[in-house]
């Protein structure tokens, strides 16, 4: 820049003659020229578009701390920042809000209405609700990438009991960080199966053995197996916790919660069978048993702990509760209306099986949802013409929610793909920028890398992707601001 003294800027009107409001500038943002008026600017005082009016008084210093360049003689501030999101930033001095285009990143844009001291508080409700969907993402892609480098970190001032209660944690939760914890996660798997089986299985007749009193009660076979796998599960859980960083947290997450549950029938049953005989009758005893073993039935829910997809499913159930809701209350409808035509229609017939409304609810359930079974069916004219037209109205009112389930759960999975994807690129940019600056002191070093990248493809890939904007504000203190030229990815 050229100093106020230099002969090729005329000194700038400080008479005052000239009121603000009638002052016409012109911005040019990435080679796009605007022309603005004081007036429409003053309404927004504390942005930089109105500080540009009023720093032509304060002289050159004051110009050129708003500004990347300046020429006295069009009037024209020369900006290098990204045209499009201007354009989107001026809409607020006419008509008081911002609508971020399509095709903007909303983090982009957020740093735009940043520079140009635009408050967030213009930015419409549906843009401001894209942008906190991609903070979001970025949130999470910084805690991956955290807990990744906290993976691989060490700190030499922790105890040794706290290295290993790291290891046993990474160990027992993080199958993608060594080849044993994969082992130990499919060994875990297959004891969930073997022990689901292994219930299901001890329900046949033929299998059961009969005890001293006559009762039928599992073969010692299959309990030995099972109790292997309870040992197992009760084993896992104990190092868990013991190595767990956050106990509380632990002991109340969900997940957490379906362990225990089960594990803890199988040590209940056990001592009311050993010890409750001598406080109550031996048939609340073998009673209360039969309760607890069919909870084991919880233990399946422990496949979700290594299955992504289950995970999946159950995040986009719980985003389908407002889809699922009307579902239920179609249905809902449905049934009741439905219930209480057939019964109506049916009663003029001397053998009907629709004895009250109650009782048809069963009938216009399995109806709508096209299950049919057939115990209860109407025999009347009407009353099939009712059954016929109850069936048509559940197909149709099942399948229309069912199109946004699917998009939430494919939405979800994908999301789930990029976020990890985003984070192992976000790794390799940290290494590449550490290695480059771990070379930037031998430059004979530097030019062997450069010499061996040349007939590396791969290579020259990720030198370009090291030069890439993408940034994630959390993993830094720095503030990063893209400009015209770059783009966001």
């Amino acid at each position: 820049y050229k100093m106020a003294g230099d002969s090729r800027f005329p000194e700038v009107d400080t008479d005052g003659s000239e009121k603000s409001e009638e002052i016409e500038i012109v911005v040019n943002v990435g080679g796009v020229r605007q022309v603005f008026y004081g007036d429409n600017l003053n309404q927004y005082p504390e942005t930089r578009l109105a500080e540009l009016v009023n720093c032509l008084s304060g002289g050159y210093d004051s110009i050129f701390s708003l500004c990347d360049d300046y020429d006295p003689g069009k009037r024209e501030f020369y900006f290098d920042r990204d045209p499009d999101a201007f354009k989107c930033i001026i809409d607020v001095y006419y008509f008081g809000e911002i609508h971020m285009k399509k095709g903007i990143c909303p983090i982009c844009f957020k740093n735009e209405m940043e520079f140009w001291k635009v408050d967030l508080k213009f930015l419409d409700d549906c843009c401001k609700a894209h942008l906190s969907e991609k903070k979001e993402e970025l949130e999470e892609i910084a805690r991956r990438v955290q807990l990744i480098l906290d993976d691989l970190g060490v700190d030499a001032s922790e105890s040794r009991w706290k290295r290993c209660q790291k290891c046993i944690w990474k160990f027992l939760e993080k199958p993608e960080s060594s080849y044993p914890a994969r082992v130990i996660a499919v060994l875990s798997f297959l004891f969930i199966l073997i022990s689901s089986v292994v219930m299901c299985v001890g329900t046949i007749p033929d299998l059961q053995v009969v005890d001293a009193e006559g009762n039928r009660m599992e073969h010692p076979t299959l309990d030995s197996i099972e109790t292997a796998c309870i040992g197992w599960f009760t084993m896992e859980y104990v190092l868990r916790l013991i190595s767990s960083p956050n106990k509380l947290h632990f002991a109340l997450s969900f997940m957490n919660i379906v362990d225990v549950l089960a594990i803890l029938p199988f040590y209940i049953s056990l001592t009311l069978t050993h010890l409750g005989a001598k406080l109550m009758e031996l048939s609340n005893v073998q009673q209360a048993v039969q309760a607890l073993r069919i909870m084991r039935i919880a233990r399946i829910f422990k496949l979700a702990r290594h299955s992504s997809g289950l995970q999946t499913l159950t995040y986009a159930l719980k985003r389908s509760f407002k889809e699922l809701g009307l579902l239920l209350m179609y249905l809902a409808v449905g049934i009741f209306v439905f219930s209480a035509l057939g019964y109506t229609m049916e009663q003029s017939h001397p053998e009907t099986l629709f004895k009250s409304i109650p009782q048809s609810f069963w009938w216009a359930i399995i109806t709508m949802t096209t299950v049919g079974y057939g115990d209860i069916y109407p025999k009347t004219t009407l009353g099939k013409l009712n059954a016929a037209i109850s069936f048509l109205c559940g197909v149709i009112a099942i399948a229309l929610p069912i199109h946004p389930i699917i998009n939430n759960f494919v939405r979800y999975y994908n999301k789930q793909r990029v976020l990890e994807t985003a984070a192992k690129h976000e790794l390799e940019l940290m290494e590449l920028n550490s290695a480059e600056g771990k070379a930037a002191g031998s430059r004979s070093e530097l030019e062997d890398l450069s010499r061996e990248g040349k007939d590396d493809p791969f290579y020259s890939s990720r030198i370009k992707v090291s030069h890439s904007d993408t940034f994630i504000h959390l993993l830094s203190e720095e503030k990063n601001y893209r400009t015209r030229l770059q783009s966001c990815k």
